[in-house]
């Protein structure tokens, strides 16, 4: 038996290879070994998508609801609100438009990797007929276009405006809002939609800041730079030589394209994705047609019923996800009944995935020492996982050259080049696909200060540890709301699904304040207790899995996994999460909230 597939093989040898290369990438900085776009980064943040020039007159009004953000989460919000009768509010949003990560990210080949048909929300309200199972970033921006369009929210929104402050003031019972367009807005209730994906950050690398060519994050594509579109075509890079740090969920993306552009490309690769197939397909207009009403919440109680192991009788969605949560589900169902069992079986399953994205990839990358450079020795879970249909083929052309860093990244950036192991590569233009600030503080994540209570700010707050009642009501900030904040909250790899819940629990707070004459709400200090005692009680975190995951943002680089974005999420899964908030809202918010009546 060849060590290869000796290796394959055996789950103690695959166990010992997967800690020998997560320890190749570990880093003593944790999140600190990245670059913040700030100061002489600043421009890395800067919105390509506006004309430069902008101004309005500033504003000091009162409104009933602020929301901040104008992505799915805001969106979701407002629709929410309007349903519930609500419709004195304002929306903020510091892009030029509405669609949150899919008005940033508009780099080559985008796409939502959850299938279209129950990622867009509202779309059996408002929607067109996606062309393909996996929307591109633009058919999803105009998405959030339409919703805005259809709920008139244009009017309620102010765009290019940043929220520089946020702050309650008791005796008013409201919140003060400032604006970096001089702003002032006084509201009765807020809510808090700004996502965790629209801060870059970049690799900290020495000498990133002397490269004298021309470079740019992924979520700010430089068109005017490369040429071309979201389908490729750019003929600004045919004589160009282009260098990809990272491989990431979009890396994996945009590589393809920049390599049919690019006179060469340089992939810049630290840890190998696992990518497994697409397999995308144009939508059937005669199965579209066929769609029953209800189907959208049917579809995405479907998918999320495989991804929470509930047997269901049909699969809707039939993808990468559904069919490997399928086979983790069913290997838990026949293995004996106990956790250590299951958590055996569910790791020699993942071992068989694994492999098999191993196997493809020999399958498709013709130079053996470049396929095995590519090949991932971690578990499928320990990152996102990629679908795409080109990416290892990328591979085969004689105008990329993978840079296999083995975990350890780039040596240094000079003015014209990048330097691995005392090789100089020059290029033209550095694109970064380094990814965003994730799990970051939630003053950092929302560029602004939060002051609850006595000037109480959130991150003091949760220092520590965390502290709320649903994942989205904080003692000491009252009549506030967080849509989208993973922690204390349930999580589900159809985030929409997650945003629409949370965002009508919101909306039914208030609409309960409104009719019951409640001018102010704050959780009750027990009600805190009882819910971070329900986390820890509910808690799924496999500390021994995170800690031998290679790092990554899922489990915060490597350091203390309570800190990961899944490190305290509810652990009875969506749609037991969905029924505990239902039920707490019918027996009646004062349980949990000390109000005061007008």
């Amino acid at each position: 038996m060849s060590n290869a597939i000796e290796l394959e093989h055996n789950a103690d040898l695959l166990h010992r290879k997967y800690l020998e290369e997560r320890d190749k990438r570990l880093r003593a900085e944790g999140r600190d070994q990245y670059i913040g776009v700030e100061d002489r980064y600043a421009k890395y943040a800067e919105d390509p998508y506006v004309a430069p020039g902008f101004t309005r007159d500033s504003v000091v009004e009162d409104t009933d609801v602020l929301v901040v953000g104008g992505g799915f989460s805001g969106l979701l919000t407002a629709n929410a609100l309007l349903k519930e009768g609500i419709g004195n509010f304002r929306i903020i949003e510091k892009a030029g438009d509405f669609g949150g990560t899919w008005y940033w990210n508009r780099y080559p080949d985008c796409r939502c990797d959850v299938e279209s048909y129950i990622y867009l929300p509202l779309i059996e309200d408002f929607g067109d007929m996606p062309k393909e199972k996996y929307a591109r970033s633009s058919a999803i921006f105009e998405h959030a276009k339409k919703i805005g369009r259809e709920l008139k929210l244009y009017d309620r929104t102010y765009f290019q405006t940043g929220v520089t402050k946020v702050q309650w003031d008791d005796v008013a019972g409201r919140w003060i809002v400032e604006t970096d367009r001089n702003d002032i807005i006084r509201a009765r209730f807020v809510c808090l939609g700004s996502g965790p994906l629209h801060r870059p950050k970049l690799p900290g690398i020495l000498g990133i800041e002397k490269f004298k060519g021309h470079s740019f994050h992924t979520s700010r594509w430089d068109y005017e730079y490369t040429g071309g579109d979201e389908t490729g075509n750019m003929t600004g890079l045919r004589d160009k030589r282009v260098a990809v740090i990272g491989t990431g969920a979009t890396g994996v993306q945009c590589i393809p394209p920049l390599a049919k552009s690019a006179q060469h490309l340089y992939v810049v690769q630290r840890t190998p994705a696992a990518v497994d197939a697409r397999n995308n397909r144009p939508t059937d207009p005669h199965w579209w047609d066929s769609l029953r009403p209800g189907w959208w919440e049917r579809r995405a109680a479907n998918f999320d019923g495989f991804l929470a192991g509930i047997p269901q009788a049909e699969d809707l969605v039939a993808d990468g996800w559904t069919t490997i949560w399928a086979k983790f589900a069913e290997a838990a169902r026949t293995s004996q009944d106990t956790s250590d069992d299951q958590l055996t079986v569910a790791q020699l399953v993942d071992y068989e995935k694994m492999g098999d994205i191993r196997a493809r990839i020999d399958s498709i990358v013709e130079d053996p020492e470049i396929a095995e450079a590519l090949k991932p020795w971690y578990n499928w879970f320990c990152k996102r996982p990629l679908f795409h249909d080109g990416y290892y083929e990328t591979f085969n052309r004689k105008n990329v050259t993978l840079i296999n860093t083995d975990g350890r990244g780039l040596d240094e950036v000079t003015e014209n080049a990048i330097v691995f192991d005392g090789k100089s590569y020059e290029v033209d233009c550095l694109v970064f696909a380094s990814g965003f600030e994730i799990g970051a503080s939630a003053s950092r994540i929302g560029g602004f200060d939060l002051l609850g209570r006595k000037g109480l700010t959130l991150d003091q707050k949760w220092q520590g540890k965390r502290q709320t009642l649903h994942g989205m009501f904080v003692r000491d900030f009252p009549n506030l709301g967080i849509i989208a904040g993973v922690k204390h909250a349930t999580t589900t790899w159809n985030v929409t699904y997650m945003l629409r819940k949370q965002a009508e629990h919101f909306a039914a707070v208030v609409k309960y304040c409104v009719t019951n004459d409640i001018s102010v709400f704050d959780v009750a200090e027990r009600a805190e207790l009882s819910w971070g005692k329900t986390i820890a009680e509910k808690s799924t975190l496999n500390r021994k899995f995170q800690a031998e995951c290679t790092p990554g943002y899922y489990n915060n680089e490597g350091k203390d996994p309570e800190q990961s974005i899944f490190g305290s999420v509810y652990g009875g899964g969506p749609f037991e999460y969905f029924k505990v908030i239902e039920d707490w809202m019918k027996q009646g918010i004062d349980q949990d909230l000390e109000v005061t009546k007008k």
